[in-house]
């Protein structure tokens, strides 16, 4: 054996930890962290994956459109609903217009006959019953939301008022006579009342309120 070989190794002996060429200190890995690109995490930052944040970039880009995408279908959808529901009533009324203008005659006629009835007989059992029926005609279309056009006395309306007679002579402003009577269901006018015209009376009010007369 040689002298080297029995040489004992020297337990004293230390681990070189100079630092590497550089101000800073060297870590485990072998990074100076005094390197303006050494991040918090240990990574210099010109390592960081490229491709990854663009493919966040992306990602965040979709997001955003989606959402966008997603409160304008919101928007849409409470707008088609409005509308639906505007159509639905539109087409009850009309419904109901149609269904109504089939009774109004009965009606008319109902009312004409009652009218037409001599004073001396109106105390009579069946016109009292007659009386009834026609009571119960009228609150049951009333509470169907049909009005009759209160037009007696009041200001000439065109939009509730059809004049085919005038009384000579008169401003034609207001409704003297009533020949047929209006109705409306709803804010919509199914027949305009048929009237003559003439001048007001005295003391008359300016009112033109719509009503139905049970």
């Amino acid at each position: 054996m040689t002298e080297t070989e029995s040489q004992p190794l020297n337990s004293d002996t230390k681990e070189d930890d100079s630092p590497l060429p550089g101000s800073g200190r060297a870590t485990s890995v072998g990074v100076d962290e005094s390197d303006p690109t050494f991040d918090a995490v240990g990574l210099p930052e010109n390592d960081v994956d490229q491709e990854d944040v663009d493919q966040l970039s992306v990602v965040m880009a979709e997001r955003d459109e989606f959402l966008d995408q997603l409160q304008r279908s919101r928007a849409e959808f409470a707008n088609f609903r409005r509308r639906n529901d505007q159509e639905r009533a539109m087409l009850r009324q009309l419904v109901g217009r149609d269904v109504l203008s089939q009774f109004l005659p009965v009606i008319d006629d109902l009312d004409r006959a009652l009218a037409a009835i001599p004073e001396s007989e109106r105390g009579s059992g069946w016109v009292k019953g007659v009386s009834m029926i026609q009571a119960k005609l009228n609150g049951t279309v009333e509470r169907l939301g049909v009005t009759r056009v209160d037009a007696l006395h009041k200001p000439f309306d065109p939009a509730f008022h059809e004049a085919v007679a005038t009384e000579p002579g008169s401003s034609g402003s207001h409704v003297v006579e009533i020949y047929q009577n209006g109705y409306t269901l709803g804010d919509m006018l199914v027949r305009p009342a048929m009237v003559k015209t003439g001048d007001a009376l005295p003391g008359a009010t300016e009112d033109a309120d719509v009503t139905f007369d049970a």
